[in-house]
């Protein structure tokens, strides 16, 4: 008989879960018995200030290596690198992504609003520097349109047209290229310096975890939008029209009314030309997406465009014949080092920092991804410090911010590249074009470039899907999306990011603010408790109710976790006490007709108090002169009839509340401040006025510390009040109240 391997496995899963049982026998525990019997802390002598200072600068040569090694990662993996396996592939994955970086350089200088050459400069000098200082081996390190239109829009707001015109009117203005060029070099310049800066500061103080505040549903709602802006700044090349460039709140629909003013002046034969080639490269890479496996290298359909469109264009002179805005001067060679002009500091640091956070968050988002597909790990502080160099050091040498490129490394990645080596031979075959051969692009059409940037752009536009995806899986996600999405189409992606943000953060506040609250209850005959609004077989203990919420508690929900348990449990007690007052007046009234009536008379008139205690509402039935009261309530049990010498304030505080016993589960509790410790030891003393006591249960070891630091234990709250656990609160309850 054939042997089925799922079947039995299961049969081996129920016999294993059968004869595995739980046996724990042991004295229930309180933090007072667990603190001053069982636990012993480990004898620590405190270090001195001095001793911790000369331990932090202590050097060994093991130490010495450990920084050395951490500092230039190259040192760690090139000393042993394989040749024979990783040599071809990285050659292969090099050319290819470095053929995609040519065209994108010179496209995506548009974009920052700089000379092309501008771009090819910034796809070679930061894709040098990272081979050495980089941790991920497959991200493609240069220009990207997000970044580079973060930055076209500080130069052109810092070095606008009008400050160029060289007839100083409105009417009729020229504008001194040249010179607007330069100065806006000089700003971009400065700019990558200080993001360079401010990445290796924040790699240097370890901050490499800042990358988490801008969560995934963000950074794709904002690169979303990032494709939309981009999209639009690029509608004016595809038609050969001439507009200005705006920037800053409503810049999109400014740009579109242009356009759309302007577009009897389109260039036909411009359209042409970005059309033809927008087709081409859509179907060249759907072609590569479809046959991804079993091409051996993706088919170069942008360097096939720029090469061929550049031909045509110098052959017809399209520049000249039919007035086709072409690429222009590329000088031969590279340019000496300057330094930064400093003065504008002041001016861009808001810029460069929000640069700078999502430049990392791009670059670290896309090496975590390669880094886990592949089986290494990528230091987040290292990447930071590898940023910022290649930044700083490369913008002494006339380039833009760059960061990792979602489109180049997935060509990297898929045309067998294994290290940094790859980006290496890419950056020289750029260098090669920018020494020898980058004349040769001066014909090339700006259309051609607006095509290739606008293609590149689907990757973001299909981000898109995250809205139904995030619908069905969680609405808070999906406001985030949509609000980085609309704030940074509308308000630019300065703002925008800023309000996103922002919004993240209220979003973590609106969940600590409206928590999910829960009864529990125990499940029979185990030690486990669950909500009894969810589980059928949960069944709450009598007298005891058992309060979860899922949040920590601090000054901003303190208040609201304190209502979520009055109105959980069904108990407030200034409700319960507001309501004895009541009844106190009428016992002192009905005591002073029965002082008036003949002690000989059978026939006495009590006052029945039945308190609804779920709705806090108090009815009252007074017993006409011939009905007895022969037995009330006293927190759920039946007793007997009273006896006058007991004294009415006692005889009507013991029936307001069935309810002798609230647990307080803090195992979702993570931290708590003063404020919220302040609470919880209120909640203690108010609802012991009601004769209800409060304790806590699954404590960590850590909040419990706290609570002690916050000098949360002193009468009438004790350690004995905290349990390790919600068996251990119960069964003391329980045992406490029979005692009684």
């Amino acid at each position: 008989m054939p042997v089925f391997p799922p079947l039995e496995h299961v049969t081996a899963s129920e016999e294993l879960s059968a004869t595995l049982m739980y046996h724990v026998e042991r004295p229930v525990l309180n933090e007072g018995y667990i603190d001053s019997e069982l636990l012993h802390r480990k004898k620590r002598t405190p270090k001195s200030f001095q001793r911790r200072i000369a331990e932090h600068l202590w050097c060994s040569s093991e130490k010495a290596k450990s920084v050395v090694f951490g500092f230039l990662p190259i040192l760690t993996w090139l000393p042993s690198y394989p040749l024979k396996q990783y040599l071809f592939g990285d050659i292969v994955s090099g050319i290819s992504a470095g053929v995609m970086q040519l065209p994108q350089g010179l496209a995506y200088a548009m974009l920052a609003a700089v000379p092309p050459v501008f771009g090819l400069y910034s796809s070679f000098y930061p894709v040098l520097l990272y081979t050495f200082f980089g941790t991920s081996k497959h991200i493609s390190i240069g220009t990207f349109a997000v970044i580079s239109l973060m930055i076209g829009g500080v130069a052109v707001r810092e070095a606008p047209d009008s400050m160029f015109a060289v007839n100083g009117t409105n009417a009729s203005q020229i504008v001194d290229f040249e010179a607007r060029d330069a100065r806006r070099v000089e700003v971009v310049v400065a700019m990558t310096t200080l993001v360079g800066i401010i990445q290796f500061v924040l790699g240097l103080l370890r901050f490499g975890f800042l990358a988490i505040y801008l969560t995934e549903p963000l950074v794709r709602g904002f690169t979303t939008a990032a494709a939309v802006h981009v999209s639009v700044s690029q509608i004016k090349y595809l038609l050969g029209v001439h507009t200005a460039r705006f920037n800053g709140p409503l810049s999109v629909v400014y740009s579109l009314d242009a356009v759309f003013r302007n577009i009897a002046s389109t260039n036909v034969v411009t359209l042409i030309i970005g059309l033809v080639c927008t087709v081409f490269l859509y179907f060249i890479k759907d072609l590569n997406e479809r046959f991804k496996k079993k091409l051996p290298i993706p088919i170069p359909g942008e360097i096939i465009v720029v090469i061929v469109s550049t031909g045509i264009s110098y052959g017809m002179v399209m520049s000249e014949n039919y007035g086709v805005e072409v690429v222009g001067k590329i000088p031969t060679g590279l340019l000496p080092p300057k330094i930064p002009d400093f003065s504008v500091f002041p001016s861009l640091f808001p810029d460069a920092f929000a640069i700078a956070v999502v430049g990392f968050s791009i670059a670290i988002s896309l090496a975590k991804i390669f880094a886990l597909k592949h089986g290494y790990s990528v230091d987040g502080n290292q990447e930071l410090i590898a940023l910022g160099l290649c930044n700083f050091m490369s913008s002494f040498f006339h380039t833009f911010a760059v960061t990792a490129s979602m489109s180049r490394s997935l060509v990297q990645e898929s045309t067998g590249g294994h290290t940094e080596i790859a980006g290496l031979l890419a950056s020289l075959l750029v260098l090669l074009v920018v020494v020898a051969i980058g004349f040769v692009f001066q014909p090339l059409p700006t259309t051609v470039l607006a095509a290739i940037i606008m293609v590149n752009l689907l990757g973001m536009f299909k981000q898109m899907k995250d809205i139904p995806a995030l619908w069905r899986t969680s609405k808070i996600e999906l406001a985030i999306w949509l609000v980085s999405f609309f704030a940074s189409v509308l308000l630019g992606l300065d703002y925008g990011l800023v309000v996103a943000m922002g919004f993240a953060i209220l979003t973590v506040i609106y969940r600590t603010q409206c928590p999910k609250n829960a009864l529990l209850g125990q499940i029979p005959d185990t030690g486990l408790y669950f909500d009894v609004d969810e589980y059928e077989e949960a069944e709450e203990c009598s007298g005891i109710k058992i309060f979860q919420s899922n949040t920590s508690i601090y000054f901003a929900n303190s208040d609201l976790y304190v209502s979520a348990l009055k109105a959980k449990t069904g108990i407030d007690p200034a409700k319960l006490l507001a309501a004895r007052k009541s009844q106190l007046k009428y016992a002192k009234r009905d005591n002073g007709e029965r002082k008036a009536v003949n002690h000989c008379s059978p026939v006495k008139k009590n006052a029945v108090v039945l308190l609804d205690v779920e709705l806090g509402i108090t009815h009252e039935v007074v017993a006409g002169a011939k009905k007895q009261m022969d037995h009330v309530y006293t927190n759920g049990q039946m007793t007997e009839n009273h006896t006058e010498s007991e004294s009415e304030d006692d005889f009507f505080l013991q029936r307001l509340t069935p309810i002798h016993t609230i647990i307080l589960d803090f195992t979702p509790v993570n931290f708590i401040d003063s404020v919220g410790a302040k609470t919880i030891k209120s909640v203690i003393k108010e609802f012991a006025t009601v004769d209800v006591k409060v304790v806590l249960a699954g404590c960590s070891r850590t909040l419990v510390s706290d609570l002690r630091t916050l000098k949360f234990f002193c009468e009438p709250v004790t350690p004995d009040l905290i349990f390790p656990t919600i068996h251990d609160a119960v069964l003391h309850c329980k045992h406490s109240r029979d005692v009684q």
